[in-house]
Order: C-alpha cells, then structure tokens, then sequence
C-alpha cells in the first residue's frame, strides 16, 4: 500500500476557485489568422504574454482618460511655458532610450509624436542624434557577432546588429556645428538662455525631414527633454565647438523646472518608459512632484535583484510616491524590438484609426 505521507502531499485537496478567476487559453489557429484576436488573445495566456495584456489595458486607459473633453474650469492658464497649458485630462509621457532609435523603432516613435498620441518626451543623448543622423544617411544591418577590431579598422561602429558608418558622424558633425555657432550668436545678441528642450526644438526645425521624430515634434509643440544631452555624439560635437567658437551654455535647471511643471499641472498623469536608466528616472521623478503617476507601463528587460532603478518594479515607484497607491501599473519583462510595435498596435494605433474607442475599451 502507498505511504500515506506521500499520498497526502501528492493528492492534497484544492480550495475552490473563485468564478472570476481567468481560465488559460491561448489563441486557436483553427479558427484561421487574425493577428488583433492573436493579440487579445495574450492576456489569458500567462507569463509576459499577460503583462503585455494587462499593459494594453493601463494604456487605453490613458487614452480614454487623455479623450475625455476639458471643462473650463480644468483649463489652466498658467503662463510661463506655452507647452505647459493644460491640453487633455490625461498627459501622457513617453520614454525610451537610444537604441530604440537607432533600430526600426525609430519609426513607431515618430508615428506617435507625428499625430499627436503623447504629450512630452525623456530620451538620452543617443535617442536625440541618431533621429537627425538617420536623417542624413542610413544606418544598416549587421551581425552581435562582427569583430570590434575589424569594425574599428573599416570605419564601422556597431549597435548591437546594427551598423552605423563613421561617415555618418562627420556628416552630423557637418550640419550641426552651423547651428551651434546660430545658437551661440542668439545667446550673445539676444540674452536666449539655451536648454536641451530649446536646443532639441531647433534642430527639429531646422532638419526639416519628416522621417524625423523630433522634425513632428517641434512641429506639434510636444517638448523633449534630455537631461544628459552631452552624452553621445551630440556631445562630441559641442566640445569641438567649444575649442573653435567658444561660449555655447546650456541651463539644465530651467528644463528641469519645466518637466516637473509639466507633471504638477497635469489633471492626471500616464507613462511609458521603454528601458532603464536615467529616462525612466526622470520621469518618475517628476510625477513624484504630483504624488504620483495615475497610470504607468514599463518595458524592459532589467530585473531588481541588483537593486537597479532599471530593474526596479512598479511597486517600488509606489514607495516613493512616484506611482499613485491607486493606480494599477504594468512592468512587460520584455526586448522593445518585439514588443512596443505590439503594445502601438493594440493601443495608439487603433485610437488613432478609429477602428476601436478607447471609451468603450473599459
């Protein structure tokens, strides 16, 4: 006869389920292919699969949060940045860090600043200057496993797989340092103070391309900060500068100013930080000004046993007070290549196509 011991600890009784609790199923592909089922499909399948569900759900959130129309006494007529006047109920903030631009994703970015779908941007140096070099020339396809040392001797700097000229820098080189020496004259003549959101707005301006993000977002008015602008070739080309016209100044603090101003005076407040580091810190930092973000979907691929603010969850944003008590945010374990063109698709694309109303989402 079986010992009881292991029959009581291999046949333990279960408690009843509650008849609410989400049963697993995955997507039948009898049923043929039908990619926006195949996506609805992810919230019940478990793992990441149902994070990715979940975020889309804190998304359309926003989204319908954001639609909701202004009252007049929500309008606010604060008046020292014109980008800070209350547009929409819900500002929603977006973060992403420079590989996102230096890959495909570049052009999911600027779907979203071209037709308006966020409110302000938090980008590294990188996710800055590889817009506007792409601009200028291509960046192309390569391999994780090309040699450094073979690259190096060619003139080849490697991304990941991904490969970028040195040509394409001293193309950069070529046309930014005109508009430093623009920049530098308006400082002089005209007491401009220059801010890495001011900065980031001329040359949005002036690169006139359409295929840029930041070309749609000076064009719609959507401020995009970057606390550490001299970090990358950005950088590189203001420290040549300041050897040959010397004097350019940048005022962080005023930019900081304005972000958290930003975020104090939103009605309500999303974000979505695509990776880790300082991007995902600076915007949770300035929602803490608000004592929280309403709604907030991370991804990323970090986790927190380092104690990492990249790997750190949602609800330790929730401890500082970076994340409101009541809200229910998202972390997609995840790499953006793959899954920010999914989270678009269910979310910002649809709102903006209209083939689904983020008021009857919910």
């Amino acid at each position: 006869m079986e010992p009881d011991i292991a029959k009581e600890s291999v046949l333990k009784e279960s408690i009843q389920m509650s008849k609410d609790t989400p049963i697993v199923q995955g997507y039948d592909f009898n049923k043929g292919i039908n990619y926006d089922e195949l996506l609805q499909s992810f919230g019940k399948c478990g793992f990441q699969a149902t994070n990715f569900g979940k975020a889309t759900e804190e998304i359309n959130k926003m989204l319908k949060d954001r639609h909701e129309e202004l009252t007049g006494e929500d309008v606010d007529s604060y008046e020292e940045d014109e980008f800070i006047k209350r547009k929409h109920k819900c500002t929603v903030f977006l973060g992403y860090t420079s590989n996102m631009v230096s890959s495909g994703l570049r052009e999911n970015i600027r779907f979203l600043v071209q037709h308006k779908l966020v409110d302000c941007i938090v980008t590294t140096a990188g996710g800055i200057e590889e817009d506007f070099i792409k601009c200028l020339a291509p960046t192309f396809l390569g391999s994780f496993e090309l040699q450094g040392k073979e690259l190096r001797e060619k003139g080849i700097n490697r991304i990941g797989n991904l490969l970028v000229p040195n040509d394409n820098y001293c193309l950069f080189e070529n046309w930014i340092i005109p508009l430093l020496d623009e920049m530098l004259k308006e400082q002089k003549e005209n007491d401009i103070i220059w801010t890495p959101s001011k900065v980031i707005q001329r040359l949005g301006e002036r690169i006139n391309h359409e295929e840029s993000i930041y070309y749609w977002a000076a064009k719609n008015k959507i401020p995009v900060f970057c606390p550490a602008l001299t970090d990358g070739s950005l950088g590189d080309m203001m420290y040549f500068h300041s050897f040959r016209n010397p004097g350019l100044i940048l005022d962080i603090i005023s930019d900081l100013r304005r972000l958290n101003t930003i975020a104090v005076k939103s009605l309500n407040s999303g974000i979505i930080i695509c990776g880790g580091g300082l991007i995902k810190h600076h915007i949770c930092n300035a929602n803490l000004m608000r004592n929280g973000a309403d709604y907030a979907v991370y991804l990323n691929t970090a986790s927190e046993y380092d104690g990492s603010d990249s790997g750190a969850r949602c609800d330790e944003a929730v401890s500082w007070g970076k994340i409101k008590q009541t809200a229910t945010p998202v972390k997609i374990y995840g790499e953006a290549s793959i899954i920010l063109p999914l989270l678009i698709a269910q979310t910002f694309a649809k709102y903006h196509f209209c083939q689904i109303s983020p008021k009857d989402k919910q």
